[in-house]
């Protein structure tokens, strides 16, 4: 038996050699071919122009095709789903953001995937608060005004949502519960529909990213009342943070670059470093400028642990405020 085991334990030895050298010859040619960016969502939106600027600046880094492919439906989760079915091989990832990732898991019955133990979260990319603005119709300028009328007049006050669980939704809520009043919620098909009924009248209050608030904000026929961050957004400067009326409220809306569960860390540890060449580049910093939109690079495990985080202030909120899928 010891002259066996003398005989083979060299030749267990080479060939765990060889593979080990197998495995990191595979890292070391990511990526030979064209890779898959998945978009749940159709284009001209924040992941769509996030992840053609990611899909970009990485096709520079390793002179190969980042494809953006669009797979709009069911609010993200068909995207994502077909990522997390996707072999673990680096040619299929996801620009994933928050309603996908972290609150359709919590909304919908059955979801159609594990967010955690489904994907493998790379980095954050962007991040951006949400702007809360009243209408021309309004007396209403500050979120002391919000709170003041909202709770001289329960219910009577009206605010557009993009839909039953929308992040619009679940931020208001949680602003209910936090400033302890009622305002009365009205969906819409999509952010952009409550514009017209801001200005109209029909909905006092609405929330938004600055981007999508532009033309509003130039003509002068909204009010921005705060912003979702602690700090002051350095896109809407004259926005104050909501937090100093009231302590500890924050949200924002992320996306960043995801993978199928399972992926080498050879593969995780370059896109990681890749991403971050990328953010640090004046391409991609004008870029994101011009989108109003925080240029951000988290390790994946940062990335992991904020999606644990979030994953459980969501599903709090959704529980509290008795929000379901329809």
């Amino acid at each position: 038996m010891k002259v066996l085991t003398a005989i083979f334990m060299p030749l267990l030895v080479a060939v765990i050699g060889l593979s080990g050298l197998g495995t990191n010859a595979h890292g070391q040619d990511y990526p030979n071919r064209p890779v898959r960016i998945l978009v749940g969502y159709a284009p001209g939106g924040t992941p769509d122009n996030v992840a053609r600027t990611v899909g970009e600046a990485l096709s520079k880094i390793f002179g190969q095709p980042f494809v953006v492919e669009h797979k709009p439906g069911a609010a993200g989760t068909l995207a994502t789903a077909a990522v997390a079915r996707s072999p673990a091989d680096g040619y299929t990832l996801l620009g994933g953001e928050t309603g996908q990732l972290e609150i359709a898991p919590n909304l919908l019955k059955e979801p159609p995937y594990d967010t955690l133990k489904d994907l493998t979260p790379i980095s954050i990319v962007a991040t951006t608060p949400v702007i809360f603005v009243s209408g021309p119709k309004t007396q209403i300028r500050t979120i002391k005004d919000l709170i003041r009328e909202a709770k001289a007049n329960p219910g009577k006050l009206n605010y557009g949502s993009a839909g039953i669980g929308s992040i619009h939704q679940i931020i208001f809520e949680a602003f209910n519960t936090a400033a302890g009043v009622k305002l009365t919620h009205i969906p819409f098909k999509g952010g952009p529909a409550i514009i017209p009924a801001l200005l109209a009248g029909d909905v006092q209050v609405m929330l938004s990213v600055p981007a999508v608030l532009n033309a509003q904000r130039q003509a002068g026929t909204i009010n921005l009342l705060g912003v979702s961050s602690i700090e002051r957004f350095p896109f809407t400067p004259d926005a104050p943070s909501i937090s100093d009326d009231l302590k500890g409220f924050e949200f924002a809306s992320e996306t960043g670059i995801l993978a199928p569960a399972g992926l080498p860390p050879e593969l995780l540890a370059k896109l990681s470093r890749a991403l971050k060449t990328a953010s640090e580049t004046p391409e991609m910093q004008d870029r994101f400028r011009k989108l109003a939109l925080l240029l951000t690079w988290t390790t994946p495990d940062a990335y992991r642990e904020r999606i644990r985080q979030n994953l459980k202030k969501y599903g709090e909120i959704l529980r509290t405020s008795n929000i379901t899928a329809n």
